[in-house]
């Protein structure tokens, strides 16, 4: 088999699984959930923030109006406090909250937590649930067979089959932040072009995990161990991403050299969840938001932490998985 009948495979299983998301109705339910964040950002107001204006040598202050009404107004306005006495309504003025931020610092705060908290941890968590079902439906033997049959490598179904189910994750994580980027923003006025970010990385998250979804449907052909097993494997990552970086800000030697060596083998080998959130971290300038992990933070300013590598090994591991997955299928008989 030539490589143009390959490509055409790899682009066919692509396209199958989008059709297959349509058929599991899955499809519809991330655009419905899509559609209520999109209201909910449509709905966002923010009101009577007027942003200061602050010299390099300032230090900026910056307090609520209700806090400062507690502190005492004149009191604060002689420390040389700057109180805002805006508010952020949600829900078309449902809910409304005091802000203690200008009107860039508000709308930042709500794409942190969409993209970061809501879609780069939850979502995708949720997607790795929801996208377990495609490979173990798709190797049914009734299913699969009809495939083989055909002249083309297992190697090529099967990366298709992933490029699919990621492409799939892609479109929708596409759809999610310009929608709410685009709803943001003109409830707001606020554009902010690094938002856009979150999508490469998030796209970079899943398909790193889901390589051992794949792993896990090829070899046990279950949707419940593929799904619950990337989890339990997600919080493996995560608790060994956190502990080597916890080591690396206690003192040398602290460690024996066994455990010390296993740590850092654990850690090179395995994906790094919590080095990419950092990585989103630092892309999105959330530090005015919220606080790195103080390990991530320790780690960073010792010089012992490199993202560039954190995302070349976790790419590595993806792709020995996928070698892997991809060789259990080859040996499968059906």
């Amino acid at each position: 088999m030539n490589l143009p009948d390959i490509i055409r495979c790899v682009r066919w299983m692509i396209r199958d699984t989008f059709r297959q998301s349509i058929a599991t109705k899955l499809f519809y339910v991330m655009v419905a959930l899509i559609a209520v964040c999109t209201l909910l950002c449509a709905s966002v107001r923010v009101t009577g923030d007027v942003a200061p204006t602050t010299y390099d040598w300032e230090v900026p202050a910056l307090i609520p109006k209700d806090e400062a009404e507690k502190l005492g107004m004149d009191r604060v306005k002689n420390d040389g406090v700057r109180v805002i006495s805006g508010e952020v309504s949600f829900g078309f003025g449902a809910t409304k909250v005091p802000l203690g931020r200008t009107r860039e610092d508000a709308v930042h705060f709500i794409q942190t937590w969409l993209a970061g908290w809501l879609a780069d941890t939850a979502g995708v968590l949720l997607a790795l649930l929801w996208t377990a079902g495609f490979l173990p439906t798709f190797l049914e033997p009734q299913s699969v067979t009809v495939l083989l049959a055909k002249p083309a490598p297992r190697w090529s179904i099967l990366l298709g089959k992933y490029l699919g189910v990621v492409g799939f994750v892609g479109f929708q994580a596409t759809l999610f932040i310009g929608c709410t980027w685009l709803a943001l923003g003109c409830a707001t006025g606020v554009w902010s072009a690094a938002y856009w970010l979150a999508v490469p990385l998030l796209v970079l998250n899943f398909a790193v995990f889901y390589s051992v979804s794949v792993f896990l449907s090829v070899w046990t052909r279950s949707t419940v161990a593929s799904a619950f097993g990337t989890l339990m494997f997600w919080m493996l990552c995560w608790l060994v991403d956190y502990s080597h970086l916890r080591m690396l800000g206690q003192p040398s030697g602290s460690l024996a050299p066994l455990s010390q060596f296993l740590m850092d083998t654990g850690y090179w080998i395995l994906p790094k969840p919590l080095d990419l959130s950092g990585i989103f971290f630092d892309a999105m300038n959330a530090e005015t938001i919220s606080s790195k992990p103080q390990e991530l933070k320790v780690a960073e300013s010792g010089g012992l932490h490199h993202p560039e590598w954190s995302v070349a090994s976790s790419l590595a591991f993806a792709a020995g998985v996928l070698g892997l997955s991809a060789y259990e299928f080859k040996m499968t008989d059906y």
